[in-house]
């Protein structure tokens, strides 16, 4: 039998798709990873057994990460997870389900999701909440997406504070639609009110704000909430879940639909996915919410079970009447949220964000006592702070790599004039004898 059969691209097809693209080779595709970041070779001698290669893989996988103890965030966090999310989250019935179209058979499936949308309610504050979507940016510009149906404008008025690959995720989305977005460049880590107050009008749809920032500034956005609804205008607020223990819940504010990345909640780092995006709102815009939404109902029997519901997606109406193009949920990563949530419960969430945020207070104090260094910020934060160092950030931590340390995130690649600032983020994870060891490390790497 002819194995091109089994070919799924012909060097024809491959060429075909790099025209239509405007790429001269598919190794021009992988040009934004630095070379230095790609492998050359991975020294696997040839004739290895299945066995033996992923041993080989598994020995170099270690030599990358061994030693390196982690302050980077920026929408990634190293959180503990609870070793019954992986244990649950790995049965064959849940990893194996797919999308649930037949209710009669898929009530499992139907109810853990049911389940993740009223935990994703209780701890946002609001109404409703759809099955997940693909990740934190994509949630953003649903959002966005909601706003504009909803009020029939054209302007989305963004925070810069909110985390720059968001921003970009929403321009993509918008960028084929007759729509403006105005960015607010950022002051000292913090949303610029003064310049927001200049743009609310009649033609803004919605005001995108994130809690904490980019940054780690955490902010009430009540009083804010009340200015964008006096212009006619929805507020989205981009939250990181696992802060919500703590911090005044997006619906106690007003926000009127709340975003964000679910990867805290009981999701591995993995190089940056896979993950899930959640997203809550008000009662009122449900009937203009993005992917499925599960629903609680009773069969001919009176008995109860779950069904999809109110499903305006382009599968099942006609496609210029959808209110989005997102065709799956995350539902095994979701899954894991519900069992994470599920399992630290309420009292336990909160113990987790105070441990967080009292970690993030000591490294705080412990850094800026080296000379030079000092907080960006002038407002409270979460488990994230910005430094402002003596020196370029990135090669300070480029330096401290070298010592086993991933100190954080350098910031001037995202906003100019920062280049000797870097994002800070301590979790539960990090002990007192790490945090030590990141400052008396980090006044060496100043000091050469």
């Amino acid at each position: 039998m002819n194995d091109s059969h089994y070919c799924p691209h012909t060097p024809e097809d491959i060429a075909e798709m790099l025209s239509v693209i405007g790429a001269a080779s598919v190794e021009e595709l992988f040009a934004p990873i630095p070379a230095e970041l790609r492998a050359k070779s991975f020294n696997l001698p040839a004739g290895m057994s299945e066995f033996e290669a992923f041993s080989r893989m598994q020995a170099i996988a270690a030599d990358n990460t061994q030693g390196v103890t982690n302050y980077i965030g920026g929408g990634f966090y190293d959180h503990i997870i609870p070793s019954v999310v992986d244990h649950l989250s790995g049965r064959a019935e849940f990893y194996t389900a797919y999308t649930p179209y037949q209710p009669e058979c898929s009530q499992g499936t139907l109810q853990a999701l049911f389940e993740y949308q009223t935990a994703i309610c209780r701890l946002t504050g609001l109404d409703v909440s759809n099955a997940s979507l693909y990740d934190g940016g994509t949630a953003c510009a649903e959002a966005a997406m909601m706003a504009l149906r909803v009020t029939g404008r054209h302007k989305i008025v963004v925070d810069g504070c909110v985390s720059p690959f968001f921003r970009q995720v929403l321009k993509t989305y918008l960028f084929n639609q007759d729509v403006e977005v105005v960015e607010i460049a950022p002051q000292k880590g913090q949303l610029d009110h003064a310049a927001l107050a200049a743009l609310l009008d009649g033609s803004v749809a919605a005001v995108l704000v994130q809690n904490p920032n980019f940054f780690g500034s955490i902010e009430d956005f009540t009083a804010l909430a009340e200015q964008v609804h006096g212009v006619g205008a929805l507020l989205i607020g981009s939250v990181y879940p696992i802060s919500l223990g703590i911090v005044k819940s997006p619906g106690e504010m007003g926000i009127d639909i709340a975003v964000g990345d679910g990867q805290s909640l009981g999701n591995p780092l993995s190089f940056g996915g896979p993950s899930f995006g959640y997203i809550a709102a008000k009662k009122k815009l449900i009937r203009n919410m993005p992917g499925r939404i599960v629903g609680e109902t009773v069969d001919k029997n009176g008995k109860r079970g779950y069904v999809l519901t109110l499903q305006a997606r382009e599968q099942h109406i006609k496609r210029h009447k959808a209110t989005s193009n997102i065709c799956s949920n995350q539902g095994l990563c979701a899954l894991r949220g519900l069992i994470f949530l599920s399992s630290v419960g309420k009292e336990g969430l909160a113990d987790l964000a105070r441990l967080n945020r009292d970690k993030a207070e000591y490294a705080k104090e412990q850094l800026t006592r080296i000379p030079g260094v000092s907080v960006l910020q002038t407002t409270v934060t979460f488990n994230e702070f910005t430094l402002t160092l003596p020196k370029n950030a990135a090669a300070v931590v480029t330096g401290l790599l070298d010592r086993g340390i991933a100190a954080g995130v350098p910031l001037g690649q995202y906003y100019h004039g920062l280049e000797n600032c870097m994002a800070v983020t301590v979790t539960e994870k990090r002990t007192k004898k790490e945090i030590d060891l990141f400052a008396k490390e980090l006044e060496v790497a100043l000091c050469n």
